[in-house]
């Protein structure tokens, strides 16, 4: 299916590893032109460099902390004009609300929630400008299935629904569509370091915690890629009259996989 993305300008948060670097494979392939940002110049510059060889793309990379309001102004200005934001950063960690003190929490909101806010509000502004764009939030399904032992993340990513579908619920009037994706549990560095911590609280040893995932749908976390490639088609026109809403990828464990 050609999801006529070619040329499009489309922007990457926590591009570096996991679903952001998936994510930037996927629009390469459809022969978009990149920007890329995070935190580790190291990762990001390989994965840059392969892109550009491998797809004839242009690739730039931003190395930010999306923490920092400067950062993210910076970011924005060096962007320009963008057609695609892929909201995907953040690093909150498991942990019940006893373990979780005032200051972790507030560090990891400022990533994950506010950095997705905070960027959001100055590029729907120039996309508005534009006449267009596609806005997409990388949420995840503890917002809707509620975990107490990631309670932070639970939290946050209920208020990034709410942001997406109020943001999203009245975009189409300035042309842009705002949508998110809730995956469940996704094959990457992060997912095993959560399923260490859960196999340490829960288990008492943080090498069990393949154990945690032998219930899983297929018996595996979703594939990177399944996720990212959900991505490119909501940045299409294929899916234009999308907005406002959130699609979950789990596996059925929401809708009561058991």
């Amino acid at each position: 299916m050609d999801l006529h993305l070619r040329g499009k300008r489309v922007l990457i948060t926590g591009a570096s590893k996991g679903i952001g670097a998936a994510a930037a494979e996927t629009f390469a392939e459809e022969g978009c032109d990149l920007h890329l940002a995070a935190r580790s110049a190291d990762l990001l510059g390989a994965l840059a460099e392969r892109l550009r060889k491998n797809r004839q793309i242009s690739v730039a990379t931003h190395i930010v902390d999306l923490r920092s309001s400067n950062d993210i102004a910076r970011l924005a200005a060096e962007t320009g004009d963008i057609d695609v934001l892929v909201n995907n950063a953040g690093d909150i960690p498991g942990g019940s609300l006893d373990k979780i003190d005032e200051a972790t929490w507030r560090h990891a909101w400022d990533l994950k929630v506010f950095g997705f806010i905070n960027l959001t509000r100055l590029l729907y502004a120039r996309m508005k400008a534009q006449g267009h764009g596609v806005i997409i939030n990388d949420i995840g399904a503890a917002g809707e299935k509620f975990d107490a032992n990631y309670i932070t993340g639970s939290a946050g990513n209920a208020a990034l629904m709410a942001f997406t579908r109020a943001l999203g619920g009245k975009s189409l009037a300035d042309n842009i569509r705002v949508v998110g994706i809730n995956p469940g549990p996704v094959g990457t560095d992060r997912h095993v370091t959560l399923m260490k911590t859960r196999a340490r609280d829960q288990l008492g040893d943080e090498a069990r915690y393949r154990e945690l995932q032998a219930g899983l749908p297929l018996k595996r976390p979703a594939h990177p890629r399944e996720i990212a490639d959900l991505m490119a088609f909501l940045a299409s026109e294929r899916s234009g009259y999308t907005s406002g809403v959130i699609f979950t990828v789990d596996g059925g464990l929401s809708a009561g996989w058991s």
